[in-house]
């Protein structure tokens, strides 16, 4: 299944409307769709959200911003976001999750000890990458088919990232295909 990133600096570059461009995704085969805004105000980025609500019907996952959770299905946190609430990783998942509920909570994941680590973890999906270059995050390491067999490790299903194109196909290890440039080149 793809799980859409949707980098509001990306749309902006690229001249794409927000509702437009998520309108074309399809819940069935598009389940998920993290927003991402690093620069833009609380507001701003509240405001956005409202607008995927209204023009997409799919799970909507916030990146970063525990604070705009009640108006997303969920949250999804790097390595340092995580250890902003505590270096325990336990303890901060608890913190979060006294805030989220129930509602999807994903971490970021690169190497074996940070999916050994997630496994001990109230998370429902890790996100491991970079299985390619992008030109979103230039200094990610590379896993390339590495991430593969780093994947089998987790319990939790694994959201692979980094240059994932719509035409890659993974096996069971791999539950969702992250794609976010490749979304525009249609």
């Amino acid at each position: 299944m793809i799980y859409a990133l949707i980098d509001k600096e990306t749309l902006l570059q690229r001249k794409v409307s927000l509702c437009s461009f998520v309108k074309k995704l399809n819940p069935k085969t598009v389940p998920l769709l993290q927003y991402r805004n690093k620069l833009a105000s609380l507001e701003e980025q509240r405001e956005d959200l409202r607008v995927i609500r209204h023009c997409y019907h799919g799970k909507l996952i916030i990146n970063d911003q525990l604070l705009l959770i009640d108006e997303a299905d969920g949250l999804h946190l790097g390595q340092e976001d995580i250890r902003q609430y505590s270096q325990d990783l336990s303890c901060a998942v608890q913190k979060i999750r006294e805030v989220i509920g129930e509602k999807i909570l994903g971490l970021s994941t690169h190497n074996e000890m940070e999916i050994l680590q997630a496994n001990k973890l109230d998370l429902d999906y890790i996100g491991l990458g970079a299985y390619r270059g992008t030109t979103t995050k230039k200094d990610a390491k590379i896993l390339g088919d590495h991430a593969l067999e780093l994947a089998k490790l987790s319990k939790h299903p694994v959201a692979l990232i980094g240059g994932v194109k719509r035409a890659d196909r993974f096996g069971d290890e791999i539950t969702y295909r992250v794609i976010g440039s490749d979304l525009y080149e249609s």
